[in-house]
């Protein structure tokens, strides 16, 4: 077939649920407008989320269940994915993340994901289990899809990875005692890999800080920029070289304002002090 996408399972979330949809279509020998019109929805919808270009929301997979006659099984499947756990939007960032030569990273309030411990990890999402937010088994999948995303850092050839952390990151108390002091042993290990330049912007830059909310910016092999933004229902990727070049120039403002990675290492270390 002819211009027919080859699908990756592994690569994303977005791509095993595209070829779940896609085998169920084939055994019927359908085609993409035969199952839009089934379905209720347009071919151009089928399209792009059986090639992982749009996320199945839980109405497209129940009308696909409906159409196919298998029950719950796509929404179970859509499920299992973890869309329910991760903001929409991640899952493509992470694709690229996990091709990029340099990550940059802000962020304000809480640890990146790239550096939580497990148990800082488990912290958060057992408050979300608790304010209802996701279930047990989501929680289970955004830990497992956090591992899976920390594995960039050990890959044979590691990106360059730059991270500048607000006071408020190492301040802010997750998990209790035991669980921040290993966090912030995480924090320096970090910064002694040879790979890395790990920085704090303290809450004396004031507003001099060029940022209000978390900046994540990727440096593809072909020194092509690749930004990424959340809001609080949705994450969106952004290649636009206008937007991605004004955010590297901020973040070298930022740089400049933070601490030197000794210094921003000595203030960890004196928390850890309080912490002991």
């Amino acid at each position: 077939m002819v211009n027919r996408k080859e699908l990756d399972p592994e690569r994303s979330p977005r791509e095993k649920f595209g070829q779940v949809m896609r085998s169920l279509r084939d055994e019927r020998g359908w085609t993409q407008e035969e199952l839009a019109e089934r379905a209720g929805c347009s071919s151009q919808h089928i399209s792009a989320v059986e090639t992982g270009r749009r996320p199945p929301t839980r109405r497209f997979a129940s009308r696909i269940d409906r159409a196919f006659g298998t029950g719950d099984r796509l929404e179970r499947q859509r499920q299992a994915l973890g869309h329910a756990a991760l903001l929409e939007g991640l899952d493509q960032y992470v694709a690229y993340e996990r091709r990029a030569i340099e990550i940059r990273q802000f962020q304000i309030g809480i640890v990146p994901g790239l550096l939580q411990t497990t148990d800082y990890a488990k912290a958060l999402a057992e408050r979300d289990i608790r304010r209802g937010a996701i279930t047990p088994e989501q929680a289970d999948e955004r830990r497992s899809f956090l591992a899976r995303r920390q594995a960039v850092l050990m890959r044979p050839r590691p990106p360059m990875v730059l991270v500048v952390l607000d006071e408020s990151c190492l301040v802010r108390p997750v998990g209790g005692t035991e669980v921040m002091d290993a966090q912030l042993a995480r924090l320096v290990e970090f910064a002694h890999l040879p790979n890395t330049v790990f920085q704090v912007v303290p809450f004396a830059v004031g507003e001099r800080r060029p940022f209000d909310l978390p900046v994540n910016l990727l440096t593809l092999e072909d020194r092509s920029l690749v930004a990424y933004a959340e809001t609080h229902a949705q994450g969106q990727v952004d290649r636009d070289s206008s937007g991605t070049l004004s955010l590297l120039a901020g973040y070298h403002h930022l740089q400049a304002e933070s601490l030197s990675q000794t210094a921003s290492v000595a203030m960890i270390e004196q928390l850890r002090e309080g912490t002991s």
